[in-house]
């Protein structure tokens, strides 16, 4: 096994704890900050797909944002007429309440969605709060994620860990394992308790920002309980706070799609991420992140754009999946097959060196 392709699960899920873990492996494999494969795009090609708008973000955010309104209204109506629709319509609310909050939460987080810096910073602060995620933490776990993707020990996004826990993936469903793990680490923010994990990644001056956010929080929440015994009515949670639970079942369906299965300890994308074509529906409320070969190799591409870089290093990619089914059809038993077998992985064709040796004078 090449120094690329080191693996630590045969050391279980401990080795993917950022201290303690397998951390101090990967860097000394060469694996933490190293340089990633990129395909080769003309400069002055990628200079055009970098080209960010306030247009596009702000269309389909108001049209988020109205869906999530009309399946509220719909949901209220339906509630206050004793009616079993309230289930679904209920159901519907909080599906777009919660899960697109995911895609829009990481573009906003990289900066690319909007043009204007303010309009990525407010669409960013409601996603995260929308999706149940510490708005600051969670901007560095994911440039962690970036930077030392699947290295074991040193991202904290791993959604798959070795050997699977199925316990833990049938319960994040409805998110139940990841609120249940943030709100103790909000109410020690809020405290004035920064993480020693957290510590590792999130610089000393940005923690007086994390413990505020952890108070607005609370605060929110409060004022929300507290709506809940003046009215003596669960009505006030099933919009705001329990839609992050039981409105998370999609966006973790295309989550997995992403790496799950897929080798750790390699310095390729295109070996631990998956392209996974989608209709216009999910693409809409994924935001393109079907794409994530593409966006990992080029994270500062604004999602509008994935689709157009996708055909200009498609001869340098592995085929993308047809469906979100024919990428399950892949992920399942490579994670069943992961429940005894940790050091098993998904083996995706890369293009051979023929294409690889090509370089254009003006590429990135």
């Amino acid at each position: 096994m090449s120094n690329t392709e080191t693996s630590a699960s045969g050391a279980g899920r401990d080795a993917y704890r950022l201290i303690g873990g397998a951390g101090e492996a990967a860097r000394a494999a060469g694996l933490v900050n190293a340089e990633w494969y990129k395909c080769p795009v003309p400069r002055a090609t990628m200079k055009a797909l970098m080209q960010r708008g306030d247009a596009r973000a702000m269309r389909d955010t108001l049209i988020w944002y109205a869906a999530i309104v009309a399946s509220g209204v719909l949901a209220w109506f339906a509630w206050h007429a004793h009616s079993l629709w309230a289930i679904p319509a209920f159901f519907l609310y909080g599906t777009l309440y919660c899960s697109p909050a995911d895609s829009r939460w990481h573009e906003c987080g990289h900066g690319t969605a909007f043009k204007t810096r303010w309009m990525n910073t407010v669409v960013y602060q409601l996603a995260s709060f929308q999706v149940f995620r510490r708005p600051t933490v969670t901007r560095w776990t994911h440039a962690r994620h970036h930077t030392d993707t699947l290295v074991v020990g040193r991202d904290p996004e791993i959604a798959a860990p070795r050997p699977t826990d199925w316990a833990a993936l049938l319960l994040n469903v409805f998110a139940i394992k990841h609120v249940a793990g943030e709100v103790p680490k909000i109410v020690a923010c809020a405290f004035g308790r920064i993480g020693a994990e957290e510590r590792t990644y999130v610089p000393a001056s940005e923690w007086p920002k994390v413990v505020r956010e952890a108070r607005l929080t609370l605060l929110v929440y409060a004022m929300v309980i507290g709506a809940c015994i003046a009215l003596r009515s669960p009505l006030p949670l099933l919009y705001i706070g329990l839609p992050s639970l039981y409105g998370a079942w999609l966006y973790l369906y295309f989550g997995l799609t992403q790496h799950a299965g897929l080798p750790e300890n390699v310095l390729d994308h295109r070996k631990n991420c998956r392209t996974v074509m989608m209709n216009p529906v999910f693409r809409f409320l994924y935001w393109n992140m079907n794409y994530h070969v593409e966006h990992h190799m080029f994270p500062m591409v604004p999602f509008h754009a994935l689709p157009r870089l996708h055909e200009v290093v498609k001869p340098d990619m592995p085929p993308s999946y047809s469906s979100t089914i024919a990428a399950y059809a892949e992920i399942l038993p490579a994670l069943v097959r992961q429940t005894r077998d940790p050091s098993h992985h998904v083996k995706r064709p890369v293009p051979g060196a023929e294409w690889n040796a090509f370089k254009q004078p003006e590429t990135v």
